[in-house]
């Protein structure tokens, strides 16, 4: 990885709280494509055969910048999705001491399934130190800071959400510390044990948004989805001009390159660790665009893309054996080896003869996508048909 959120009863209309009304279908629609964009972030970093940063514009093409930077919504897609889904929870009449006891353990799951799971299905050994901690790693101690601030006014979780997002990158210049390194800058919080590639701030923030925006679920349809277009669409304008000026907003501007696609590049190549303002509201903005557009369409893209939303987590951890399977078959077809391919542990080892060039990787992201249809929908059926405990926490 480039270092590096029951029933299908679905609520488009006035959001009605009860607890049969489990789903939100313009939110399944919207996650489950940004699962699938997730998937060819991963799948390349597996199967291909370029050694190179995508961000690097010294050296990459514009084509394979791109295949990078459309994953750039995924980070920030689940993080905005779960602190909705958070509020939705809340909205279903949720006893606020339950709903904390839910999302700490839920929380602290999500971080030892990062630690173990994701790192077996990475690496495909059990070699688990040095920890890397990734994605799950920010949602699940997210969700242990949601557990405490669910019992904030949400003006206030609003403000501070925001507050966070807007001047977190006044925090730049402190010096990198090991509870920095959790909080703030990426890097090893435990030397040489734990590197932490998501800091909590500002990923809480954006979660912490989600939560607060879930509210609008309540409201007539038409006045949702022009608040999220227009909202969408100031985010994205606020981007556009912040990055233009090249001042605060991201530690590193944007020049002109050798190509007008580069350039283009330049414009777009923003700071994901940690996630800069431009970042944010580049991803943010669409993201909410998107909410908007999905909302009320049916048909088989939209089912289709339904079905990895509704098991995300299910997805995540399942992707990552199944992309790691197919990037060992392949090496075991170009070089008689079946090897394990250590993208994240220690990608220094993968030899120079592996590996395919870009549109091998997205015939290798189509292949694995496709493989993960049908358990995600048996997945799905599964926690649609039953109630267990356990299903809340997958």
């Amino acid at each position: 990885m480039t270092t590096i959120s029951s029933e299908p009863r679905t609520i488009e209309a006035p959001f009605v709280a009860s607890r049969a009304a489990r789903r939100v279908n313009s939110v399944d629609i919207v996650r489950g494509a940004i699962m699938v964009l997730m998937a060819l972030d991963h799948v390349r970093d597996f199967v291909t055969n370029q050694r190179i940063r995508p961000e690097d514009l010294s050296r990459a093409s514009a084509a394979l910048f791109f295949t990078r930077w459309v994953t750039h919504f995924c980070a920030p897609g689940f993080s905005l999705l779960a602190g909705v889904g958070i509020g939705l929870y809340m909205r279903r009449g949720r006893n606020p001491g339950e709903a904390t006891r839910f999302l700490v353990t839920r929380g602290l799951w999500l971080v030892f399934l990062d630690l173990t799971v994701s790192a077996i299905g990475f690496q495909f050994g059990f070699r688990l130190i040095p920890a890397f901690a990734l994605v799950l790693w920010a949602l699940g101690w997210s969700m242990v800071v949601m557990g405490a601030a669910i019992h904030l006014p949400r003006k206030v979780t609003a403000v501070i959400a925001l507050a966070m997002i807007v001047g977190h990158n006044l925090l730049d210049s402190i010096p990198p510390s090991p509870i920095w390194h959790v909080l703030h800058v990426p890097g090893f919080a435990i030397e040489g044990k734990l590197f932490v590639a998501y800091p909590l701030i500002p990923w809480v923030a954006v979660m912490a948004l989600g939560y607060v925006i879930a509210g609008i679920y309540e409201w007539e349809p038409g006045r949702r989805r022009s608040f999220l277009i227009r909202s969408g669409a100031l985010a994205t304008a606020a981007f556009v001009a912040i990055r233009y000026v090249n001042g605060y907003g991201d530690p590193f501007p944007w020049s002109p390159q050798r190509t007008s696609a580069l350039t283009v590049a330049s414009f777009l190549n923003v700071t994901k660790y940690p996630p800069s303002l431009d970042f944010l509201l580049m991803t943010l903005g669409p993201i909410l665009i998107a909410l908007a557009l999905v909302e009320g369409v049916r048909n088989r893209v939209t089912e289709w893309l339904s079905v990895y939303g509704r098991v995300p987590l299910f997805y995540y951890v399942l992707h990552i054996f199944v992309g790691h399977a197919v990037a060992m078959t392949l090496a075991l077809i170009q070089g008689g080896e079946l090897r394990r391919i250590p993208v994240v542990s220690n990608p220094e080892l993968i030899p120079a003869w592996y590996g395919v060039p870009l549109p091998g990787v997205y015939l290798a992201w189509a292949l694995v996508v496709a493989l993960m249809y049908f358990p995600c929908r048996w997945y799905a059926g599964l926690k649609a048909r039953r109630s267990d405990w356990w299903l809340r926490y997958t």
